[in-house]
């Protein structure tokens, strides 16, 4: 009998009893009726739900917590020896920016792994880079400048409102409603909030007014573009941006958690959805990024696409996402994480560029 693909499942959650769910029910949200559920799973049942699905597919998963001790992962996999890791770390020590350290050691132990090399998580992750990067292969993203620190005189040629954002996170970590800014003083003030408060150069751009578009980029039949989402901003209150917050993706009891509504597949002109795929595909090529990511772009009110973000190993929820537009193209969840899994073990060997 053929033996079945180890497959483990890694992420790194240093502190898993802060998703322990309240023993009280959350409060009614206030001044207005909320669209999704607020009960949530936690990352941990997520992982574990991922290994369900794995283990229906014919493989034997496992998962592994990292709990930011890069020699629990040395030491397992000396032990289990998996065929294959499924990627699912973000951050280590706090630090997002350490994403690419763990994936080069994935690399240096020579195990197939899931999603994007290290070069390709280091450059999305560094947004200026990444502007760079796409700017420079005719990909337009919104105009900007960046800062280290508060400058004694601001002078720029952006045109207000705009987008105050940290320079090295994601996840909408550090966007929130604040986030854009209509004038000087209301600049200053939110660059100061962001220095502060992230210790990191900050991120201005200009803040494109349009449709917001989720694109899906797999790679599981060459390199293709799935249904594109949309995030539906009409039921957006007056005293919230049409913007994706962290906010919008993270906090069930704020407003705009419920009033960023998500629609796959998006209702586009032929035309702009043959174009806005071109430039997806071309995004992900650009980034160097590999099996699955998510573009997020903007489209506006002149037909104009500006990507804003290139996502790889994005979040692969059930339902939410990229998983949206893979179940629109009529793939199960078992299906895309079997996809996914059987292209890592595919490179197997292999050393990543």
């Amino acid at each position: 009998m053929k033996a079945k693909l180890k497959v483990a499942i890694i992420f790194n959650e240093p502190n898993p009893e802060l998703y322990r769910k309240p023993s009280i029910k959350f409060k009614k949200p206030q001044n207005f009726i909320p669209f999704f559920e607020v009960d949530q799973t936690t990352p941990m049942e997520d992982y574990k739900y991922i290994q369900a699905k794995l283990v229906e597919e014919g493989f034997d998963g496992y998962t592994l917590n990292l709990f930011d001790d890069i020699n629990i992962l040395i030491t397992d996999v000396k032990k289990n020896q998996p065929d294959v890791i499924f990627n699912f770390v973000e951050l280590y020590k706090d630090n997002a920016r350490l994403e690419m350290n763990v994936v080069g050691l994935f690399e240096l132990m020579g195990i197939a792994y899931t999603g994007s090399p290290p070069l390709a998580l280091a450059n999305c992750q560094n947004k200026v880079m990444a502007k760079k990067l796409l700017n420079i292969n005719g990909i337009k993203t919104p105009p900007y400048f960046l800062a280290a620190d508060l400058p004694e005189k601001l002078k720029h040629d952006l045109k207000y409102p705009l987008m105050v954002k940290p320079a090295y996170e994601d996840a909408s970590v550090g966007i929130e409603n604040e986030s854009i800014v209509k004038n000087k003083t209301e600049l200053l003030s939110r660059m100061e909030h962001v220095i502060q408060n992230f210790t990191q150069p900050v991120l201005i751009e200009e803040f494109i007014e349009g449709r917001e578009l989720n694109i899906a980029v797999f790679q599981d039949e060459g390199t293709r573009v799935l249904p594109i989402s949309e995030i539906d901003f009409t039921e957006m209150p007056d005293h919230l941006h049409n913007i994706v917050s962290y906010q919008a993706k993270w906090d069930p009891q704020h407003e705009s958690y419920h009033k960023t509504i998500p629609i796959c597949p998006a209702n586009l002109p032929k035309k702009i959805e043959a174009r806005a795929k071109e430039i997806a595909i071309n995004a992900f090529n650009v980034m160097g990024c590999r099996d699955y990511a998510r573009v997020d772009v903007r489209l506006s009110a002149d037909e104009e696409i500006f990507v804003l973000e290139v996502n790889p190993n994005p979040d692969l929820t059930e339902g939410a996402g990229f998983m949206r537009s893979a179940e629109s193209a009529g793939m199960t969840y078992s299906q895309v994480l079997k996809k996914i899994v059987d292209m890592a073990y595919a490179r197997k060997g292999q050393v990543s560029l």
